[in-house]
């Protein structure tokens, strides 16, 4: 979900002045009158930012050396037992290349474009590793968790000052300590549950984008100047958000639509993953509801009501384990099952986008998997828990047949369906009318990205994971799952729902 756009920093020479200052005045105006006419406004931004590695600067990134640029000069200076006079010498800024090199060399920051959301955010590569796409943009996560980075886009109607309004306001859990609104951005940061956090939105024509980050004092001394730097560079309208199927104005035939992007760290991104998922920023959130004072509160049912649905699963062992897709689980700290069963276990295959879920006890019966792929035109059922939030909260089923053997591209590993799957039915079972798995749900063609390129609206194109490929899974991690009588005879559809429902359950993803 990410591409590296170029290495920052590196470019901004600062190697020598353009022209000696050293008998300019010293007052301050006639100081920033000298640097603004007489150097180049690269280096006056290069300037702020490397004093902003060394925490002597906290302002934006102009180019122009105003009196708060002066001061971070003068700071610096006094810091290193320099006169602080606020003239750069030779070797003041040989001292400021090498401590701002210091700062943000160990973090690999480097540009990168996100396709999710169309923001470009200078990122700690060295940090932190691309955990794939949430539900409103992408996650960057370090791998002891402690540190969270995510790119975020809102389309939805709201308004950057409603959200400002929302997120600058303190609740029970997050604090505020500063907060700035300058009409078409604004920052947020302060406290939640002891980590800082930190956030910039902008808005243009009713699009949101934004980005967070979150980690813990511990790595305030190194992460504190990567905010702020972060926060200066943010572009946030940088490009247009891309879909997994990416629209041209080009004349392209239909297939050049479909290409893999292969620098993804997620599952195959040609498909539109039909999940909620995980990763909803931990510090973007509505102020819940408070219970009343006299009631007692559940902490399982105050954890599934902070809505982090990312998808379905079944159970395929009677020793607890239970399959569903690598995209659900892959980006979670915490995953329940059911009614708030915590997984003791998670194995993923990301290639083929499946994913195993340890519990602690049985919850029903294991299904049982087909041995061979299912026939062309075969009708199947798709269960799960879609929209759990905006729909039912019990499982869902929906009819349909098997319209092609191959995925996008002719790919081995994927079923094309014709029944309805939508964000949240990730990871649920496809079953045959003889109750069988044919195939787990995966994915959904992206329809407006390709009725934008082809002018025509896709209609019923799913995805499901191939049963050879699932007991292939199953096989490599010793699962003793249960094969199915190729022999047994075909159901009503409320029959064969009703041999296998009790097996299906909801994957509910945490990020803390």
């Amino acid at each position: 979900m990410r591409r590296v756009a170029r290495k920052m920093l590196t470019a901004i020479a600062l190697a020598t002045l353009p022209v000696s200052l050293s008998t300019v005045a010293s007052p301050a105006s006639e100081l920033s009158d000298a640097y603004n006419a007489q150097t180049d406004p690269a280096f006056r931004k290069g300037l702020q930012i490397r004093l902003t590695w060394t925490g002597d600067y906290a302002g934006p990134f102009t180019g122009t050396i105003d009196t708060a640029s002066l001061r971070a000069i003068r700071d610096f200076e006094a810091r290193h037992g320099m006169k602080p006079d606020g003239v750069i010498d030779e070797p003041m800024l040989k001292l400021l290349i090498s401590q701002s090199d210091e700062a943000q060399s160990p973090l690999g920051v480097k540009l990168v474009d996100d396709v999710a959301t169309g923001v470009r955010l200078p990122m700690p590569l060295s940090l932190v590793s691309d955990h794939g796409a949430t539900a409103v943009g992408s996650l960057w996560r370090s791998e002891d968790q402690a540190v969270e980075i995510e790119s975020i886009r809102i389309d939805s109607g709201q308004t950057l000052d409603g959200l400002y309004a929302v997120l600058s306001e303190p609740t029970q859990d997050r604090t505020v300590t500063a907060a700035e609104n300058a009409g078409d951005w604004f920052t947020v940061s302060g406290k939640e549950q002891g980590r800082s956090y930190f956030m910039r939105f902008a808005a243009r024509d009713g699009d949101l984008r934004g980005f967070s980050v979150s980690y813990p004092p511990a790595d305030a001394r190194e992460l504190d100047p990567y905010v702020r730097v972060a926060s200066n560079m943010f572009e946030p309208f940088a490009s247009e958000p891309q879909p997994p199927l990416v629209a041209s104005n080009e004349p392209r035939t239909f297939s050049s639509l479909l290409e893999r992007r292969r620098e993804s760290a997620s599952a195959d991104t040609r498909y539109a993953m039909a999940s909620i998922e995980p990763g909803r920023p931990n510090l973007f959130e509505m102020p819940p509801v408070e219970a009343p004072a006299t009631a007692e509160r559940d902490p399982v049912a105050a954890r599934s009501s902070e809505f982090d649905m990312a998808g379905s699963g079944f159970v395929v062992s009677s020793d607890g384990w239970l399959l569903t897709n690598a995209h659900v689980v892959k980006a979670c700290k915490t995953v329940t099952v059911g009614s708030g069963t915590v997984a003791q276990e998670i194995r993923i295959d990301p290639k083929n986008d499946l994913a195993l879920i340890k519990v602690g006890e049985s919850l029903g019966e294991p299904l049982k998997i087909s041995a061979a792929k299912p026939r062309l035109g075969e009708d199947i059922l798709a269960l799960g828990y879609p929209l759990r939030s905006i729909l039912a909260d019990s499982l869902n089923v929906t009819r349909g047949n098997v319209s092609s053997l191959l995925g996008l591209m002719n790919d081995p590993r994927y079923l094309q369906i014709s029944a309805p799957v939508q964000p949240g039915n990730s990871g649920g079972p496809l079953v045959d009318l003889a109750g069988r798995v044919v195939g787990v749900v995966t994915a959904k063609l992206n329809a407006v990205a390709v009725a934008d390129a082809t002018g025509d609206i896709p209609q019923s194109i799913n995805f499901a994971i191939r049963p050879d490929a699932v007991t292939s899974f199953l096989h490599a991690n010793d699962v003793a799952f249960r094969t199915a009588d190729p022999d047994a005879s075909l159901e009503s559809v409320p029959d064969a729902t009703a041999a296998v429902k009790d097996s299906v359950f909801p994957v509910v993803c945490f990020d803390h």
